[in-house]
């Protein structure tokens, strides 16, 4: 006897629609490419830990500009005396493990689903932390919203579950600044939550020493580390493009994330404009790659406790954006008034 199945709705054709399913074969590893990259952020993270060290150990700035052989990146000052690496330990290992916990998060949850993802890449720079960060590449698609939604949420909460348990460390080795020395050339802008550790935690030595601003700590290098760790959790949260928080945007509405995306462009401008020019590059960035997302499966859709976590998610955001992360004098505008007061000053001269 033939089998007849029901007949299937039009709505149920519409509300299931079929997925394209590929089964890509895993790459190799270039696990030398990984390890040279590794071995070259721990020592450009060195060379910047081993200087913070030293001012911290002299009661100076962490990002002291008096030294006129490279202060923004000391490795002519460091590799005079070799044995001066070692101070930069705290440091780049404390920072280095945060880097590593974000980005193991993704590639551990891309195990878990079964994503072909490479180990972390990190990068190695000689900036201000000595490093850009680190980055896995993602190269098979991911095959349902909930699994996007964990692959891009669980960088974020391993690497700020880190970050804040080296503050809370951290925090209570630091030391109050004199209260007649000058502003240093460069200020950390602090986010909510260095905020309420320094109100939560039992510092009363410090804070009758220090008052009530922060900027009046010099902070331990390994706390600043942790402030590196919050900035990089903030930058990954921004709810736009391919970052973090676009992945988590985009699993949760996927119809949403350009226009999210759009709006956070926007944002990024005043930003710019009034606080950290920096913002300026990051809206580029996105308008350049954050219009597109790759495709995921629209059904199922995210639900029950992954939705709680999203929230979770906007709470990080809230607690490490620091709106002014370096200053005092960062902003757009300033470097506009600057510039303009070059050329009026090139003027008068001529």
């Amino acid at each position: 006897m033939p089998e007849f199945l029901p007949p299937v709705s039009s709505a149920a054709t519409d509300y299931y629609r079929p997925v394209e399913v590929f089964v890509v074969e895993p790459r190799k590893q270039r696990y030398w490419l990984h390890a040279v990259l590794l071995l070259a952020t721990i020592f450009t993270t060195l060379v910047v830990g081993a200087r913070m060290e030293y001012n911290f150990q002299h009661n100076q700035s962490a990002f002291s500009l008096n030294d006129d052989e490279g202060p923004f990146f000391p490795v002519r000052w460091t590799l005079s005396d070799p044995s001066r690496l070692l101070l930069g330990l705290p440091f780049a290992s404390t920072l280095m493990l945060i880097l590593l916990a974000h980005e193991m998060g993704h590639y551990l949850c891309c195990r878990y689903y079964g994503v072909d993802a490479t180990l972390p890449f990190f990068i190695p720079a000689p900036t201000l932390i000595g490093t850009l960060g680190a980055f896995i590449r993602i190269r098979s698609p991911i095959r349902s919203r909930a699994a996007l939604f964990d692959i891009g949420i669980a960088g974020p909460i391993a690497g700020f579950a880190v970050a804040v348990t080296v503050l809370m460390f951290a925090l209570p080795f630091s030391k109050p600044m004199p209260p007649d020395l000058a502003a240093p050339d460069i200020q950390l802008g602090y986010p909510l939550i260095f905020r309420l550790a320094w109100y939560i935690l039992p510092l009363a030595q410090l804070k009758a020493s220090a008052g009530p601003a922060l900027h009046s700590i010099y902070f331990h290098p390994t706390a600043i580390a942790a402030w590196v760790g919050m900035f990089a959790t903030s930058l990954n949260l921004l709810p736009g493009g391919q970052l973090d928080g676009g992945h988590i945007v985009f699993s949760l509405a996927p119809r949403a994330h350009k226009i999210v995306s759009r709006l956070t462009i926007i944002a990024l401008i005043p930003m710019a404009l009034y606080f950290w020019a920096g913002w300026l590059i990051w809206a580029i960035l996105l308008k350049i790659s954050g219009m597109r997302h790759p495709m995921v499966a629209e059904w199922p859709e995210v639900t029950g406790v992954r939705r709680w976590l999203a929230g979770l998610a906007l709470v990080m955001l809230m607690l490490t954006l620091s709106p002014a992360p370096f200053g005092p004098h960062g902003s757009l505008l300033e470097f506009i008034r600057a510039f303009h007061d070059w050329l009026r000053e090139l003027r008068s001269s001529t």
